[in-house]
């Protein structure tokens, strides 16, 4: 089912702010990762102040996310990721390989642990060929564990915009965090400061629209109950002039 982004319940949040008149440029692969504390009453995320200075988004709070590298495809993991998960990746246009998808389910645990020092893995006595950003898993004795990943939504950047991302946002809970890196998050790195808020809290009105977005979709999801593979999941992409959300039918 496709929905116009003007006529969704509840509304799509656009953004108008950022240019829209360069050339066309192909999305890059990125993934998001939004982890969950459903510890108290109320569910809280993470989310991290972008650095005043950086070019995208200054600022502004975001959750730690970037693009996929080419090697995050030939990374060992301590489990593979569900095939359910697998199925949720591979729907929607531009399709997906397999291996693409494997690649996405990774760059999201690479970037929270770049970005916020939080390490998602399980312990292993494997002697694993990990360095450059997964150093940190290998001083732990850790490998990526992707098992906990949840698929919330999809979103294409729209055309015209300088930088375009075609992103995979996913969620965890935070009981899957295995290792805190010291020393990531401070005055003058990336994110400037981590902040667990929960969900419908003042310092997430001020988030990027498509972001809010998101959100607004985990949101309902975690009203729900456990997550579960199963729900349909929202993909925003620009067509026919308007933003749009097709609802995927899930895995």
């Amino acid at each position: 089912m496709t929905e116009s982004a003007t006529q969704t319940e509840p509304k799509v949040e656009q953004d108008h702010q950022e240019p829209s008149h360069h050339p066309y440029f192909r999305p890059k692969d990125a993934a998001t990762l939004i982890l969950v504390d459903r510890s108290g009453a109320t569910p809280k995320v993470l989310v991290g102040k972008r650095h005043d200075n950086v070019v995208f988004m200054p600022g502004k709070f975001v959750f730690p996310g970037g693009r996929v590298d080419k090697s995050d495809v030939r990374v060992p993991v301590a489990a593979p990721i569900p095939p359910e998960l697998e199925a949720n990746l591979l729907k929607g246009s531009p399709k997906t390989t397999p291996s693409r998808a494997r690649a996405l389910a990774i760059a999201a645990i690479r970037e929270a642990c770049e970005e916020t020092g939080l390490c998602l893995g399980c312990k292993t006595d494997a002697k694993a060929k990990l360095d450059g950003p997964w150093q940190p898993f290998v001083e732990a004795g850790l490998l990526p564990d992707p098992s906990g990943l949840f698929l919330i939504a999809r979103a294409i950047t729209p055309p015209g915009r300088i930088k375009r991302f075609d992103t995979r946002f996913f969620t965890a809970d935070a009981s899957a965090i295995a290792h805190r890196v010291e020393g990531v998050v401070h005055a003058d790195a990336e994110l400037v400061e981590l902040v667990w808020v929960e969900l419908g809290s003042k310092p997430l009105a001020d988030l990027h629209p498509m972001t809010k977005n998101v959100l607004g979709e985990l949101d309902r999801r975690l009203a729900t109950g456990p997550l579960r593979h199963d729900a349909p999941v929202p993909f925003f992409h620009f067509y026919g002039g308007k933003m749009q959300k097709d609802m995927l039918p899930g895995g």
